[in-house]
């Protein structure tokens, strides 16, 4: 997959807005309001930072060397791929797929008490 790949089919999904709040070298999407992918614009190789659910994350970064603790992220929760042709697109489209539902189903935080 390349950078318009992963946009198009991220912005296909319902509710996914797009920005560069963290700079013009990070795309981010956001569905209601939470980022649920990262792409490093000016990454060679192209890679995304995805959330992914903490012990499928572990299995995932024993399995494939392209998929590494989450650069710049929570480890326990994100991971970052690196699109080295390792995954196929099918499998991107999942770890995609996967942080997407992730932060849609995410119940609210509860506000605390002052």
């Amino acid at each position: 997959m390349n950078i318009e790949e992963i946009r198009t089919y991220a912005l296909s999904k319902q509710n996914v807005e797009e920005g560069f709040p963290f700079g013009e070298d990070t795309l981010v999407f956001k569905v209601n309001n939470k980022i649920f992918l990262l792409v490093g614009l000016s990454d060679m190789p192209l890679q995304f930072n995805v959330k992914c659910d903490p012990g499928r994350a572990i299995e995932l970064r024993e399995q494939y060397n392209c998929i590494i603790p989450g650069y710049h992220m929570n480890k326990q929760h994100w991971n970052t791929i690196i699109i080295d042709n390792t995954l196929s697109k099918k499998q991107l489209k999942e770890l995609i797929d996967h942080s997407y539902e992730l932060v849609c189903n995410a119940k609210p935080k509860a506000k605390s008490k002052k």
